[in-house]
Parts: C-alpha cells; sequence; structure tokens
C-alpha cells in the first residue's frame, strides 16, 4: 500500500529528473548552437513526466479529502482521478518502454 511518504519521495524524484532534463536541454543547446526549431524531445518528456506527477497529486488529495470525510471529495471524482492518473503511469511506462527498445536497437547497429 502506498503511504503518503512514499508519494511525496515518488514526486520529489519526479521533480528531480524534470530538472535534470532541463539542464540536458540547457548543454545540449550550447553546444548545438542554441537553434530552437519547435518542440524537442526533452520538452516532451518533461511535459509528460509533470503531467504524471501532478495527476498522482490530484489523485492522492481528493483520496485523502476522502478519507478524512471533507465534503468536498466524492467517491466518483476519486476513482476518476486514480483512473486518469493509472493511465497516465501506464502511458509514461509504455514511453519509456520503447525508448529503451529504440536504444538497444541503435546500440546494436553495427558501425
Amino acid at each position: 500500500m502506498a503511504t503518503p511518504g512514499l508519494a511525496a519521495n515518488a514526486y520529489a524524484q519526479m521533480a528531480r529528473i524534470t530538472d535534470a532534463a532541463a539542464s540536458i536541454k540547457q548543454a545540449a543547446s550550447s553546444v548545438i548552437g542554441g537553434t530552437d526549431q519547435g518542440p524537442n524531445f526533452t520538452d516532451v518528456l518533461k511535459d509528460a513526466l509533470v503531467s504524471v506527477r501532478q495527476a498522482g497529486e490530484k489523485s492522492d488529495t481528493q483520496a485523502r479529502a476522502l478519507v478524512a470525510g471533507s465534503n468536498k471529495a466524492d467517491l466518483v471524482d476519486v476513482v476518476t482521478a486514480v483512473a486518469d492518473t493509472e493511465a497516465a503511469v501506464n502511458t509514461l511506462v509504455s514511453v519509456r518502454d520503447k525508448v529503451i527498445a529504440a536504444y538497444q536497437q541503435i546500440m546494436q547497429m553495427p558501425i
């Protein structure tokens, strides 16, 4: 079972990953020359991580409000938020798997 501390650690780790992605983008743009021709992979990845983190925080907040007996929390809203978070995490895992598979294919190419 997920605890609030475990969830907070996961959100903090996702924030560190997005910060690392921003620093990689900055380093790459300084090497390449900084010509920006639209969204790049690091921006898209960062936005995806941020949206997954926000969905998780929303579902956690609503679940806590429901458990605390708040009038603002409705069971349908909590279930919907949890389902949205699950879909976002599953999508993120699928993208991660595809990126890893692509990397492995590139590494197996003859030079």
